[in-house]
């Protein structure tokens, strides 16, 4: 049985262990997942492969690895295959209106040709999922959910439209190619793609004989994009981006960078069990609107106070945090690690934490994590952990 593992590093370094639902995992089971059409590609590129949500996906690359893979976005631009990534469309007559009486966010404070991040919620005010709503006109938006709850979201929304209103699973119809860094524009830009639109919006380009939304947005704190392709021209898209110099990158630095940020993974920092006011993601909730999934719930938790909040913890010492550590301040536990590990750029260990709020922890404030038994000293941040250039 063949083992697929993660490449080490001098253990004065320690390689980031990715965290959330990516698994290592035999042969024979990765024959029951699903594959990206790029999958041939990676294979080439001498990838590690993982499952991730049901998908079989490239966690490094054969003379790369994490923290080379991690370095290039933050320097000049990598490349990311996210094709695992869900994608709904909901179409016919008050298509968005339908959508914002579900989800958490306010469609109505974006226009056609924006995108906008947004929670799927369930009427405790859990989150089933975090998504991207891609608004096209009144009567079409476009979603991008994570892999594992695609179905889930499609199901709930499904089950909730009203006549006229249909909602399709095109999940493998599409793949997503993520060009992050300062030179993504650049990059892109030369292979005679749009760069110039804001942040969360998208415009609609060809290249070759492809047809991609191209959107300002990503997962890494950089300036990026995501494109959705069509699934059969993925591997041309990917070879014009790969031949223009940028480096391939994958889930390993994908996790590294985003924890940096302090961007929630959802199944770890966001969850059934942690709402957005727990998460301090109200931002992404229409506080206002009259109606959406949870919103009872939310408000009411809101009113009251969360009992736990999502806290950044930066180690002062040598350690790497995983997720579900303790937190201690002194000898009483305050609560548990979501999310864990090196932060490649700042060379120390990094952490979320959801902390009782009862504890009456502060930013700037010294706790402690039980890592494997020993209490590591750990300063109480406010993410994101190095400064963003998302913009």
């Amino acid at each position: 049985m063949r083992w697929l593992r993660v490449k080490g590093v001098p253990a004065t370094i320690t390689t980031p262990k990715v965290t959330g639902k990516l698994t290592l995992m035999s042969a024979d089971a990765a024959d029951a997942l699903f594959r990206s059409p790029l999958h041939e590609r990676h294979v080439a590129l001498g990838a590690k492969l993982a499952a991730f949500g049901g998908w079989e996906m490239p966690l490094e690359y054969a003379g790369g690895g994490v923290l080379k893979e991690h370095a290039a976005v933050r320097g000049a631009a990598g490349v990311f295959d996210v094709s695992h990534l869900g994608k709904s469309r909901v179409r016919g007559a008050g298509a968005a209106a339908f959508v914002n009486s579900c989800l958490s966010n306010d469609l109505g404070r974006i226009q056609p040709g924006q995108a906008q991040y947004t929670l799927c919620c369930d009427e405790t005010g859990g989150v089933v999922d975090d998504l991207i709503a891609y608004l096209f006109a009144d009567d079409h938006v476009f979603l991008i959910p994570n892999a594992a709850n695609t179905a889930e979201v499609v199901r709930r929304l499904t089950a909730a439209a009203p006549a006229g209103v249909t909602v399709t699973d095109e999940h493998r119809d599409y793949a997503v190619l993520a060009v992050q860094g300062p030179s993504s524009a650049e990059v892109l830009g030369k292979l005679g793609l749009p760069t110039g639109h804001d942040y969360m919006s998208f415009d609609l380009a060809t290249l070759g004989t492809a047809e991609l939304i191209v959107c300002r947005t990503g997962y890494t704190g950089e300036h990026g994009y995501e494109l959705v392709v069509p699934w059969d021209d993925a591997t041309a898209v990917w070879d014009a981006i790969v031949g223009a110099g940028v480096q391939p990158c994958g889930l390993g630095a994908r996790d590294t960078l985003r924890t940096e940020m302090g961007y929630p993974l959802h199944g770890q920092d966001l969850s059934l069990d942690i709402s957005p006011v727990q998460a301090r993601s109200g931002w992404a909730v229409g506080w206002s609107k009259p109606e959406f999934w949870g919103r009872e719930a939310l408000l009411a938790e809101k009113t009251q106070g969360p009992r736990r909040l999502l806290r950044g913890l930066e180690l002062t010492g040598r350690g790497i945090p995983r997720g579900h550590m303790r937190v201690y301040a002194g000898e009483q536990p305050i609560g548990e690690t979501t999310s864990g590990t090196f932060s490649p750029t700042k060379k120390v260990g990094i952490a979320l934490a959801l902390i009782d709020t009862a504890a009456g922890i502060a930013d700037g404030d010294l706790v402690q994590i039980d890592i494997r038994g020993r209490k590591i000293e750990a300063k109480v941040v406010k993410p994101p952990f190095v400064q963003p250039s998302v913009r």
